[in-house]
């Protein structure tokens, strides 16, 4: 599993991304204020590890 990404395409538009195995962005990118309200309203049964957030809880 490859980390979250931030990007910024333009000033004021900041995504999390993923990049494939060649390096190129994957089509799945979020908007980073509404990644971060869905994932404090998910509670997930498994950890996330560093970078993966959107992948479960976050521990702390």
């Amino acid at each position: 599993m490859t980390k979250r990404e931030l990007i910024e395409p333009h000033a004021g538009d900041k995504r999390y991304a993923r990049r494939d195995a060649q390096g190129q962005f994957t089509d799945d990118q979020a908007d980073v204020g509404r990644s971060l309200a869905a994932d404090q309203r998910q509670h997930s049964k498994t950890p996330a590890r560093k970078g993966e957030g959107d992948r479960g809880d976050r521990q702390g």
